[in-house]
């Protein structure tokens, strides 16, 4: 009997519906054969950001292990393949085709510089890649062919910039005058982000705005702080370092006699690891950006801790600097959730577009609470971009806000255009 008699004899018999369900596998019936996904990370364990990449990488690497524990994927799993490339641009791009050549369907950029580098590869070879908190502050707009594979996936530098300076205003009291603002900034391509929003909030607003790039690495600021606190004067100190240039602000600053409850940072100056630097008592007061919850108080850092506990472990030291492997816990959930919700749309045989299809759908996610509902889509790929202002308080972050945007009229101006 040919072929297409038997067709026609079990679509009658079984009906049509049923039949192209049957034959393309998702009748819902489990797979013979588990699939493994793999997801890209790049990574600075070595470079000049590693106390940030250690345990960034440490949070990312144990929610994927918990994900597959949990077997949230069924059977299926995930592979994360973990490239160090030492905040090296070119290190960055080998990682990056080392991770297409591996099929990742999903890649977890690491660094300003190297998602300037990557972006046109991503919207090329149409493989998505996150950036959070750091890269390109337009690519919050994914309907811009250049960053249809690009997302920001938490506040992004512009984002933050109009967050800090929200802070401030909200914090001035004296009616006489608006504020003097010192803008403190690595001298690379992430820290002259924020540039333009602040002069347009420096327009709109009348506060008094002076910049100082702080040259890469970052360990010589003196002369820069002691303008700020004696010959400029400021009443406030918007600073973006990282790095471990962070901790030498917050002494340079102590040692000139700026108050550091007059010092906000952005996300990538306020962790654990920059006031070990600094001394929890030079940074009594300092503020600072955080786009996930800091600390242990959250159901999924309990569940990794419980995770290590049924191995017979202890929890890694990495923990203790929460700020960080929060960011990558957070990170990881998201990537997880797009790949599952791509599967469970398209089945096993995804690709990088239904991957990226599939995080502009994710809507209120918060992973229990780590951080504010997290709402993705074409036109907004930083998911609100919200932050929370902590301050370093008797030796830890103590959240002194809850989430917050700041200024969204202009930050919708710079991404989308008009205003």
């Amino acid at each position: 009997m040919r072929a297409h008699h038997v067709m026609r004899r079990l679509a009658a018999g079984l009906g049509l519906g049923v039949l192209v369900m049957l034959l393309t596998g998702l009748a819902g019936a489990p797979r013979a054969v588990a699939k493994e996904f793999t997801l890209g990370l790049q990574c600075d364990r070595s470079g000049p950001t590693q106390n940030v990449g250690p345990f960034l990488c440490d949070g990312y690497q144990d929610y994927m292990k918990l994900f597959n524990k949990k077997k949230m994927l069924g059977a299926d799993t995930l592979r994360v393949v973990e490239i160090d490339h030492g905040y090296n641009v070119p290190k960055s791009m080998e990682s990056y085709e080392r991770h297409k050549s591996e099929g990742a369907v999903l890649i977890g950029i690491y660094g300003t510089p190297m998602t300037v580098a990557l972006a046109p590869k991503l919207a090329e070879d149409k493989i998505p890649g996150t950036s959070p908190g750091f890269g390109t502050s337009a690519s919050r707009n994914g309907t811009k062919p250049e960053y249809a594979y690009l997302f920001p996936m938490a506040a992004s530098y512009w984002s933050q910039a109009t967050a800090g300076i929200k802070f401030i205003m909200d914090n001035w009291k004296d009616t006489s005058r608006k504020p003097k603002i010192a803008y403190l900034f690595y001298d690379n391509p992430a820290g002259r982000d924020p540039l333009p929003v602040l002069e347009e909030l420096q327009k709109r607003l009348g506060f008094e705005l002076k910049t100082y790039a702080v040259p890469p690495p970052g360990l010589e600021m003196g002369p820069q702080v002691l303008e700020i606190a004696r010959q400029y004067k400021a009443d406030w100190v918007l600073s973006h370092l990282f790095g471990r240039a962070p901790g030498v602000s917050i002494k340079e600053f102590q040692r000139v006699g700026f108050p550091r409850n007059r010092m906000v940072s952005f996300v990538w100056g306020a962790a654990e690891s920059d006031l070990q630097v600094a001394g929890w008592e030079s940074g009594e007061g300092y503020y600072g950006m955080q786009f996930a919850g800091v600390g242990e108080n959250f159901d999924v850092i309990r569940e990794i801790k419980q995770m290590y506990k049924d191995e017979g472990k202890d929890p890694p030291k990495s923990m203790e600097v929460s700020v960080y492997y929060n960011r990558g816990v957070l990170i990881a959930a998201v990537h997880a959730r797009a790949v599952q919700l791509a599967v469970q749309k398209k089945g096993p045989n995804i690709t990088g577009t239904d991957v990226r299809d599939a995080m502009q759908t994710i809507k209120d996610f918060s992973l229990g609470g780590l951080l504010p509902p997290l709402n993705f889509s074409a036109r907004d790929h930083e998911g609100g971009g919200w932050v929370q202002m902590y301050q370093a308080q008797k030796g830890k972050f103590v959240p002194v806000t809850d989430w917050y945007h700041g200024y969204p009229d202009v930050l919708d101006k710079f991404v989308y255009g008009g205003g």
